[in-house]
């Protein structure tokens, strides 16, 4: 990864340690379902880029810079309630009854690994983790700002959100999208958490009301972006590199900007996306570099 990136190799780095300690923490011996465990750990540490925990952590960077409230240590608490929900969104995506996948992240997807049942399981334990880990006393968050956080995840994920988002992308196989219909169908699945990730790092760090809306309206362009290259990656990328099969979106005639677009097209279109993210930022300068080259390396990324 770029030198540029560096931060965001220690953001991961230093959310994989707070989820080990966390599930080590679990597994005291008082656990009654150890498999459960084993599964959401198979889940949650299986190599992800921490996209989303960096979003957190660069925006809880920038927000610092302006609020000087000293909560920024928070934030990787905050990454890891984010990667958690996002681990189980994943892990509900594989399904059979949703994507059917085999693979992720070049490994037996959890259902695989495991079985369907304990998968499911997994699922709904991390994200009911991902809740429990932001009431943690240890982040040291005021009661306003715990609310405001889960407030902010619940809406990610919920029927506004992710879910609602992946009911579209089935309906889609069904019927013809038009371009509207697909923006808000990635904004949903994909953008809303990727929205939410930037706004809590904004919300642990105390940035006022223009920052917070300086980094929705960033996140908001960079989830669409995001998604794109998702689907560009889809037609085009080796299932070496991206760990799954490709060409499984065209093959059961899920909608997406390619489909709309052409391969050129949507190339053109996640550029336009990625700056409009970047100009939502103009107005703090050096300190969301780390946001610019993150906007750069989601149009850029080969997996």
């Amino acid at each position: 990864m770029a030198e540029s990136l560096e931060w965001l190799l220690s953001d991961a780095k230093a959310v994989d340690g707070w989820i080990k300690n966390w599930l080590y923490q679990k597994s005291d011996g008082s656990i009654l379902a150890p498999r459960l465990l084993a599964a959401m750990e198979y889940a949650s540490l299986n190599g992800g880029k921490r996209m989303r925990a960096g979003l957190v952590c660069a925006s809880a960077r920038m927000a610092h810079k302006y609020s000087h409230k000293n909560t920024v240590d928070a934030a990787i608490g905050v990454a890891v309630a984010v990667e958690f929900l996002h681990a189980y969104s994943l892990i509900h995506d594989d399904l059979p009854a949703m994507d059917d996948a085999d693979l992720r992240r070049g490994i037996a997807s959890t259902h695989k690994k495991f079985d369907e049942a304990t998968a499911i399981l997994a699922g709904d334990a991390l994200q009911t983790a991902s809740f429990e880990v932001l009431c943690e006393p240890q982040l040291g968050l005021l009661a306003q700002q715990r609310m405001e956080l889960i407030g902010c995840l619940s809406m990610a994920a919920g029927v506004s959100g992710m879910a609602g988002g992946q009911m579209l992308d089935l309906e889609a196989e069904t019927r013809s999208y038009d371009i509207t219909e697909v923006t808000q169908m990635q904004a949903l699945k994909t953008g809303a958490l990727i929205t939410a990730s930037a706004v809590m790092g904004g919300i642990v760090a105390g940035g006022d009301k223009s920052l917070i809306k300086a980094l929705f309206n960033y996140a908001e362009n960079l989830g669409i972006a995001f998604q794109i290259t998702d689907d560009l990656l889809d037609y085009q990328g080796s299932e070496t590199q991206l760990g799954k099969p490709v060409g499984q979106d065209n093959i059961r005639g899920k909608a997406s900007y390619v489909e709309h677009y052409g391969l050129d097209g949507a190339a053109k279109k996640a550029q336009e996306f990625a700056e409009k993210a970047c100009d939502s930022l103009q107005d703090y300068q050096e300190h969301a570099i780390q946001l610019h080259s993150l906007a750069k390396f989601t149009i850029n990324r080969t997996h």
